[in-house]
């Protein structure tokens, strides 16, 4: 705890000797010290100033600047500088803010309030030098599939010092220790880091990416990206113009090569013979006219690009001319059923259909026949079923 002792009485009988040293020892005790909090901003940013007592006896608050310059006393204004500006100021609180902020305005700035003695509290203002949008250099030229390639970040104008990240894509990679150097007349620093990769195909095209952290900004919003460029030889596919060629058609095939630079020179050949003579060669097309049977074959196609050639083989064989496709096979399989289905059904329908019109045309008859079998001779059963019923009155139509 602290308690006012006389070691405390000593140290008040020294203030009176250095009214700019704050040197209470007991700030909890006296109402009447002033205090402050450390402010840190970027450049070009606003900071704010608060100092405030809990109690006063009519002195005046001021604060002063990191040369002790004031810059208000209370209210009044006392040095002219438009950046800073008042914001509240009252018996027990002065309240100020400093815009556009720059490097010059770091330092420890001291809030005063004219007691006796006169009791001071500091605070520092920490300005961040912002580092600028890092620069990557190394893209000079493109690098062949197996080759190294040194890539160069550098970012300046940082207070304290960035920090550099490298990324291929989304995943950080690892690069040198970054190398930390100040800039001459200025209080900030540049920074540079390498990365070194050894290429291949696969990262043609990929995004390297070099990136600031530091605590002016957020993470991310300064970075600088670029993309790999790989040379490599091609790889070769051979598209048909079918799947089903037919004899008597016309016919290509299609020489594709992926590559970095693309192919711009291929070579047609045909295994175990020379090329027919009817099949033309045209960059990467292999044309035929019209097929025949005697263009059964393998045909290779070699592709170059000026860093390597790549090649691969494809089987010709020509199908007669009736040949269906797969597709069509599938289409008329699923016709055909379609159609079975439905005489299925259609069949099923006039069984049921030929047993409901025997069932009912057997009770037609037997109500024909009813009364026959009581008929004392054939010509009242005859009667009966035709039916005529003894003691039924005729019935009898009026014409008037």
């Amino acid at each position: 705890g602290c308690y006012k002792s006389l070691v405390c009485n000593g140290f008040y009988w020294f203030s009176l000797i250095s009214s700019h040293l704050s040197l209470s020892c007991c700030p909890d005790d006296d109402p009447f010290q002033p205090v402050t909090q450390d402010e840190t901003v970027a450049v070009g940013g606003v900071v704010t100033l608060t100092c405030s007592v809990k109690e006063n006896d009519n002195s005046s608050l001021q604060w002063s600047n990191t040369a002790q310059q004031t810059l208000y006393f209370g209210e009044k204004r006392a040095l002219r500088d438009n950046r800073i500006q008042l914001v509240k100021s009252t018996a027990t609180e002065l309240i100020i803010t400093i815009s556009e902020v720059q490097l010059s305005d770091d330092g420890e700035y001291t809030c005063s309030i004219f007691t006796m003695p006169v009791r001071t509290a500091r605070a520092t203002v920490t300005v961040l030098g912002v580092p600028g949008k890092p620069v990557i250099t190394g893209f000079e030229d493109a690098v062949q599939d197996g080759g190294k390639v040194t890539l160069t970040c550098t970012s300046s104008g940082s207070k304290p010092p960035a920090k550099l990240h490298w990324y291929r894509d989304q995943e950080e990679i690892q690069g040198r220790p970054d190398v930390v150097e100040s800039n001459p007349d200025e209080p900030t620093y540049t920074v540079t880091s390498e990365l070194t990769l050894t290429v291949t195909r696969n990262d043609n095209n990929a995004l390297i990416a070099c990136a600031v952290d530091h605590p002016s900004i957020a993470n991310g919003d300064k970075r600088t990206e670029q993309p790999l460029s790989v040379l490599f030889s091609p790889s070769v596919s051979i598209q048909p113009e079918s799947d089903l060629p037919r004899e008597g058609e016309k016919f290509f095939l299609q020489c594709v090569g992926n590559g970095n630079p693309e192919p711009t020179a291929f070579v047609w050949r045909r295994k175990d013979g020379e090329l027919p003579p009817m099949a033309k060669v045209d960059d990467a097309f292999l044309r035929f006219e019209s097929l025949n049977k005697s263009d059964n074959g393998v045909y290779e196609c070699q592709a170059d690009n000026g860093i390597g050639t790549g090649e691969v083989t494809h089987t010709l064989l020509v199908q007669d001319p009736t040949a269906m496709s797969p597709s069509s096979g599938v289409d008329h399989a699923v016709i055909g059923g379609v159609v079975a289905v439905i005489v299925f059904i259609m069949l099923c329908l006039l069984i049921v259909l030929g047993r409901y019109l025997i069932r009912h045309k057997g009770t037609y008859l037997t109500h024909e026949a009813k009364g026959s079998d009581d008929a004392p001779d054939a010509d009242t059963a005859i009667i009966n079923a035709e039916g005529g019923h003894s003691g039924v009155d005729d019935k009898k139509e009026y014409f008037i």
